[in-house]
């Protein structure tokens, strides 16, 4: 009997400064291109528009092949696409109240792109840029690829110029590292990375994820408004609660009793305070049906766990449409001083510093 197979992806994120304008929409599905990195069974298909990862193909336990991640067919699908499906997020990822953040004394607006609010760094953020390709090893004992991405001073209301790269590389047994470094080169920024990637472990397309199991090593979760801000600065514990995956449980479980933005949707949207400090396990999901696994390593302080809350028919791979509960993200981010001590603050990097977190799915 085949034994069950366990996707490992390895995510190191690193925040630096400098990036520049890409083209609108229009021009950016001609300067884009799709590469793949493959180790045996297992590949993972990247554009550089958004620094995006567009597939991940793995077996089951029986040796049938999947897609385990949302997406689009084609380049062009992902230009015009707002379902943030598999990009590297920034230069702020999550939502910024009013678009708008104080540093130094002076006060800053973003594009708005999230009614009053801005989420993701604007309708321009590093997830609707193009990056450059640095490096390509398609095959070989360790396959990767690094893409590079200056982001001027004033893009979407920001200071300051940032370089950001992103290295993917598989190795192992189904492991895939992503690390992420962004470094401030003139003066102090907000800087926030986060890879966005829609999982569905069945195969995306499959059905829900309402049945596979989660585990989230999070004592405490930050309490987030109407408009899924944490503007009280509030930090609970999840216990005696349905944000509670301290013990593995189903996604759907306790599902129904989440009810989020003023009541206006159902399903989980919501960012948990990890226990612990550096290099440790954060997360594990696993879809009984197949086997398929997954598990996350982070030394980075919270996690966001969002169920798709806003996919509505949206349309996928292959013909396919997305709904709600179809996929799932589990997305580390932000170091603790911009993130654990005050939930409404934007993270901040000087001039010339390096910011490390790493993640281990």
């Amino acid at each position: 009997m085949a034994t069950r197979r366990e996707l490992s992806l390895a995510l190191l994120c690193v925040c630096l400064a400098a990036c520049a304008l890409a083209p609108g929409p229009a021009d950016a599905s001609k300067m884009v291109g799709v590469y793949e990195l493959r180790k045996g069974d297992f590949s993972v298909r990247l554009t550089n528009w958004g620094a995006r990862v567009m597939s991940v193909v793995l077996p089951d336990r029986k040796g049938n092949l999947a897609d385990v991640v949302l997406g689009r067919d084609t380049v062009a699908e992902y230009v015009n696409d707002t379902s943030y499906f598999g990009p590297i997020t920034g230069r702020i990822a999550q939502r910024v109240a009013r678009g708008r953040f104080v540093l130094d004394g002076k006060v800053y607006h973003m594009h708005r792109n999230d009614g009053r609010n801005t989420i993701h760094g604007g309708d321009r953020g590093f997830s609707r840029s193009i990056w450059t390709v640095k490096e390509y090893v398609a095959g070989g004992e360790s396959p990767h690829m690094t893409f590079y991405y200056r982001s001027f001073d004033g893009e979407q209301g920001l200071p300051g110029n940032v370089d950001a790269y992103v290295t993917y590389r598989v190795s192992g047994a189904y492991t895939l590292g992503v690390h992420m470094n962004a470094t401030a080169l003139d003066r102090a920024t907000p800087v926030g990375l986060l890879l966005h990637v829609y999982w569905n472990l069945g195969g995306e397309g499959s059905g829900d994820v309402l049945g596979h199991t989660l585990r989230i090593r999070a004592s405490r979760h930050a309490v987030l408004d109407d408009e899924l801000l944490p503007s009280s600065g509030r930090v609970e514990p999840v216990a005696g609660t349905p944000l509670d995956f301290r013990a593995p449980a189903a996604i759907g479980s306790r599902i129904r009793r989440v009810v989020v933005m003023g009541g206006r949707a159902v399903g989980y949207d919501t960012n948990y305070v990890v226990d612990g400090e550096g290099m440790r396990p954060v997360a594990q999901a696993r879809d009984p049906a197949s086997g398929r696994a997954l598990e996350l390593w982070a030394n980075q302080p919270t996690l966001q766990l969002y169920t798709g809350n806003s996919l509505n028919r949206t349309a996928g791979k292959g013909g396919r449409v997305y709904d709600r509960c179809t996929g799932t993200t589990c997305s580390t981010s932000s170091p603790s001083r911009c993130v654990v001590v005050r939930f409404d603050e934007v993270c901040v990097i000087k001039h010339e510093e390096v910011m490390s977190c790493v993640r281990w799915f």
